[in-house]
């Protein structure tokens, strides 16, 4: 049958028309090729005829049921074989039910209900007068007809039941509310449509228990009641796998506008039971962008081509589900596509999970980016601030050296520093010092710190009285947490000192090294106000080392740092008469390789 639209099937080698871009354009090609479709096949379907047709018959070749009734009532009986007066048992048996009929009227039913292919049974109701007069109480229900038919696989049919009571065969019922339901058929007359059982009994000392839906309608004074599984356990295993696979299938009949949908797609699209959605109606829930995919999609179905895996987004309820939709067309005896038949597979939580996964990411990379930034700002400022040498130093006999090193590589990020210089009335001011924290706030907490001090050191006081005055300015500022410091100076080759928590220096001299003894050291800066630390004093000779680092480069979590300091001092008294320089890479290569814990500064000083 020729088509009477203007769209081609797929791989036609006519042009095919672009695909509509707005859900009005679409519906209405998909209106336009349903009533196309309807209009085509209409015309070469034949029509049932009228009723005053069916009424007036054709009487030409009909023979009328009474006049071969009476030809049999002449003895005229005969077999297939033409054997006169022989009966056929066949029709003998009929005719031996419809004497019976005659005589019981619930005869004819019984004898039907083989024929029903669902657990059906004829009940005659039990009152508990006896009689079911006025006021009595509906008790219970006799089995008087049923067929062999099982509702479930452990219940018995009831056609092997006639004759008992329903309570009797079925303990489950009356708990289930069957008993009560059946009762309000009995006294209003209204029949059950799918009334819902939910049937549980205890055999063999377990439970059993089956869903099952009940219709029943009264007949004279008894019912007749059908049961029928609620789904069969090929239902209940398809609508579990569409769940795990979050997938589902509808059938679009375009001929008679009939759709059909299965539970998983019920599940996608939210919507009841029974209540499924016309093509056009997909159409409205369709996200505006993916509007030219789905018409693609439904032309080429309606032309009566296999659709591949398409995405489409639709809109249900609040949210917006994405899906990979599926196309077949159902040919009908033309060749022409009479139904559609759509299969979804639902990627809606894979989605959420990819943009949650983008999101943290951009998060992340957000967050490496201000990191690297701070890292950048953090070392420029640390290049600034801590300077490896002093040509100042150098001409006053001193050599110097000095290094930091970070716990992470790429974090160049803490509060560790040092201060080495002279001084304007010829002292060579030496210092080392750890701030609380890591990244930028402990960079300006220890640029405060070591700026500090600088002014400190210009008043000319000993490093005892720095020391205090710096513990005051850092115990009147409630954001300068607690330090750690060494603040020296060295005159006339001699070194006065003072210590605030801090790991006390190492002097190498000659062939030996050893820890400056501690005795006078203080607490940490910025814990005690008021405290006054004390000044030590220790000649130095020339060719003596003076080492200053911070805890990073001896604190181990598996070592004890009293052994963590004596592994220092033999590391230095076995390094021989080294540079500052070469002292401190020594030492890096001896202790840091391995990873340090901390961030660690280390600041060697000999005297020439």
């Amino acid at each position: 049958m020729p088509r009477t639209d203007d769209v081609s099937p797929l791989g036609a080698e006519e042009h095919v028309s672009a695909p509509p871009d707005d859900v009005r354009t679409l519906k209405h090609v998909i209106e336009q090729e349903t009533d196309a479709l309807r209009a085509d096949v209409g015309d070469s379907t034949p029509a049932r005829a009228s009723p005053a047709a069916l009424s007036a018959g054709d009487t030409g070749a009909a023979v009328p049921r009474d006049a071969g009734a009476a030809e049999l009532g002449r003895g005229q009986e005969r077999d297939t074989r033409g054997r006169p007066d022989a009966v056929d048992p066949d029709t003998r048996g009929r005719r031996d039910a419809a004497g019976a009929a005659d005589d019981d009227p619930w005869a004819c039913l019984t004898a039907a209900l083989p024929a029903v292919p669902l657990a059906t049974a004829l009940l005659a109701p039990v009152w508990d007068d006896g009689r079911g007069g006025e006021g009595a109480a509906l008790v219970d229900f006799v089995i008087t007809a049923g067929n062999r038919v099982r509702s479930a696989e452990w219940l018995e049919p009831l056609g092997l039941l006639v004759g008992q009571r329903l309570l009797t065969v079925r303990p489950g019922a009356a708990s289930a509310g069957l008993i009560e339901a059946l009762a309000r058929v009995i006294r209003t007359g209204r029949p059950l449509h799918g009334w819902a059982l939910d049937y549980t009994e205890r055999r063999e000392g377990r439970l059993r228990r089956v869903q099952l839906l009940c219709d029943a309608a009264a007949c004279g004074d008894r019912i007749l009641a059908t049961w029928r599984p609620a789904l069969t356990e090929a239902d209940l295993l398809t609508s579990d796998a569409q769940k795990l696979v979050s997938m589902g299938w509808g059938n679009w009949d375009l001929l008679s506008g009939a759709t059909s949908w299965s539970d998983g797609l019920h599940r996608i699209f939210r919507t009841a039971p029974g209540r499924t959605w016309s093509l056009t109606e997909l159409c409205d829930a369709l996200l505006p962008e993916d509007v030219p995919r789905f018409a693609q999609c439904v032309r080429a179905l309606l032309a009566g081509a296999d659709t591949p895996w398409t995405r489409i987004r639709f809109v249900v309820g609040d949210e917006v589900r994405t899906l990979d939709v599926l196309g077949r067309p159902l040919a009908g005896t033309d060749g022409r596509p009479w139904a559609i038949h759509l299969v979804a597979r639902d990627l809606t939580p894979q989605m959420r999970s990819l943009r949650r996964l983008e999101e943290t990411r951009k998060e992340t990379e957000v967050l490496r980016q201000q990191a690297a930034a701070e890292r950048k700002v953090a070392s420029q400022l640390r290049e600034a601030l801590l300077p490896t040498h002093s040509a100042q130093l150098a001409e006053a006999g001193i050599a110097v050296a000095a290094a930091y090193l970070p716990s992470e590589r790429e974090a160049a990020v803490g509060g560790d520093w040092y201060k080495c210089r002279l001084l304007p009335d010829g002292r060579v001011l030496l210092a080392i010092g750890d701030a609380s924290g890591h990244g930028l706030d402990a960079v300006a907490r220890m640029a405060q710190q070591r700026h500090a001090l600088a002014g400190l050191a210009q008043t000319g006081a000993d490093p005892g009285a720095m020391a205090t005055w710096l513990n005051q300015l850092m115990c009147g500022d409630p954001t300068a947490l607690t330090a750690t410091a060494v603040v020296g100076c060295v005159e006339h080759h001699v070194l006065r000192w003072a210590c605030a928590g801090h790991p006390p220096p190492v002097l190498r001299r000659g062939g030996g090294a050893s820890l400056l003894p501690g005795d006078h050291a203080g607490p940490l800066l910025g814990l005690i106000p008021g405290y006054a630390y004390e000044t030590a004093t220790v000649p130095l000779a020339p060719g003596d080392l003076l080492l200053l680092y911070t805890d990073g480069l001896i604190e181990r979590r598996d070592e004890d740092i009293e052994d963590s300091l004596d592994g220092l001092v033999r590391s230095l008294a076995g390094e021989g008469p080294l540079s500052p320089e070469e002292t401190i890479d020594d030492l890096i290569s001896s202790h840091a390789a391995s990873g340090l814990e901390d961030d660690a500064c280390l600041l060697a000083l000999r005297i020439d």
